[in-house]
């Protein structure tokens, strides 16, 4: 009896022993599992699910910006906020082009590819970890084909060896410009739950590499280059079936959806759209087209190309925060004042193009546009502006100051002679060049 019940207890206590053990083990796994998961969930950050509300929310955001005086002219959900995707990569060229300016780096500038930027999916140049690549390559690459990899060794090379630390001062540069909405966690657009931009912030950056970088336009508007032996194209359609289209930016993933960023000009007049979550690129380029063309027919007077300042916009989408006129800096009010690429025209008024001052001819638009705006900032006077010309079956571009009296024409000339340059000034009748459509270079 006493030997059935030490049997009896025996069973029980190994029962209970292995029960113990099996509900350790479990817990334990489940703790491992808890631990494996939340690790990856920080390190990889994956996207988070389309729920309809926040990035995903349903319907586009689209913005059309003035890019010389920053006015909005058309919005619709412009602060709402989407992600990136692609359109990241301008804060990483913004920040490479800070760089080229200030002489830390050159275009030659030889830069290493990492193993984790080689490794970087789907859209890529195919850079071998250990191999190096030049930045005026990266930043075609970019441009053209919105190539991860190449964004990633450039946003590791601005970062002095981390991509981290990029993102760190892409964020930094956003909230300056005043891109309040705005945060990045790496230089390429990869999904990110925590990259967050609007329609309003991708606007301002826009404009301030179209503004403060005119010498680095040209990248934009690279429509292929060779890279290795191989051609390399542009995925942005805009710049084949928009005249006057001079880039910037494509971007997709599946949550942001279709993305782009053009800026376009016409008559010297530069435009800047944003449409963001758009279901298609067909639709993504329509809405695109409608907007710019919108925008550009509502400062056109019969044959005569008009300079506005301070008019009310086509479509303004609701009333400006401040009271006054809506620009993008009303919403978002930058650390240092936007610069304006004309600042001689009178508030509330109309400037017609009267004498202007020819300050030569080139092959490629963007060097018309920085010897524009390069003779602007010297004399003070007059609207930079470009014009197409057909000489010899090429076409050409030609750099002008419009918008001039007279004597501010005599001025301007006679200043460039003095510094031994070319200078033509054209009388109000015989100024046929400003009035052609400056079409894509």
């Amino acid at each position: 009896m006493r030997l059935a019940a030490r049997q009896g207890k025996a069973i029980f206590l190994a029962f209970a022993g292995c029960f113990a053990a099996l509900m350790f083990t479990g817990s334990a796994q489940a703790h491992l599992r808890h631990h494996h998961y939340h690790h990856n969930l920080v390190a990889q950050a994956p996207a988070a699910p389309d729920t309809g509300f926040g990035p995903t929310a349903p319907g586009a955001s689209t913005i059309l910006i003035d890019a010389r005086s920053g006015n909005v002219l058309a919005a619709q959900g412009a602060d709402v906020p989407r992600y990136p995707a692609s359109l990241t990569k301008l804060m990483t060229l913004d920040l490479a082009f800070q760089a080229l300016a200030d002489g830390r780096m050159t275009l030659d500038t030889v830069m290493p590819v990492s193993y984790h930027a080689a490794s970087v999916e789907p859209v890529k140049l195919g850079l071998a970890p250990g191999s190096v690549i030049t930045v005026h390559d990266a930043i075609l690459a970019m441009t053209t084909m919105s190539a991860n990899d190449a964004a990633t060794v450039l946003g590791e090379f601005l970062g002095g060896g981390s991509e981290d630390r990029c993102a760190q001062m892409m964020t930094l540069r956003a909230h300056a410009l005043g891109m309040a909405q705005t945060a990045f966690f790496n230089a390429s657009g990869l999904p990110n739950p925590n990259q967050i931009t609007t329609a309003r912030d991708l606007s301002i950056l826009a404009r301030d590499i179209v503004v403060n970088f005119p010498q680095d336009q040209g990248f934009f508007e690279v429509q292929k280059f060779n890279f290795g032996g191989r051609e390399v194209y542009s995925n942005n359609a805009m710049l084949k079936i928009y005249p006057g289209a001079t880039g910037m930016k494509t971007g997709y993933t599946i949550l942001a959806r279709h993305n782009l960023v053009t800026s376009a000009e016409r008559n010297g007049r530069v435009l800047i759209g944003i449409v963001l979550h758009e279901p298609s690129w067909g639709q993504t380029y329509s809405q695109m087209t409608a907007m710019l063309d919108g925008g550009f027919g509502y400062h056109q007077d019969g044959g005569n190309v008009l300079y506005a300042q301070n008019q009310p916009p086509a479509a303004a989408p609701a009333a400006p925060p401040s009271g006054g006129f809506d620009t993008v800096e009303s919403h978002h009010p930058a650390v240092s004042g936007p610069i304006a690429l004309a600042q001689n025209a009178p508030a509330g008024g109309f400037v017609r193009a009267d004498w202007t001052a020819q300050l030569g001819v080139y092959s490629r638009l963007y060097k018309a546009r920085v010897e524009a705006i390069r003779v602007h900032a010297i004399s003070g006077m007059g609207i930079p502006r470009i014009a197409r010309v057909e000489r010899h079956g090429r076409t050409m571009w030609d750099a002008q100051l419009a918008g001039l009296t007279l004597n501010g024409a005599h001025q301007t000339c006679s200043a460039l002679a003095a510094r031994g340059a070319a200078c033509i000034i054209i009388a109000p009748q015989s100024d046929h060049l400003a009035m052609l459509d400056n079409g894509a270079g």
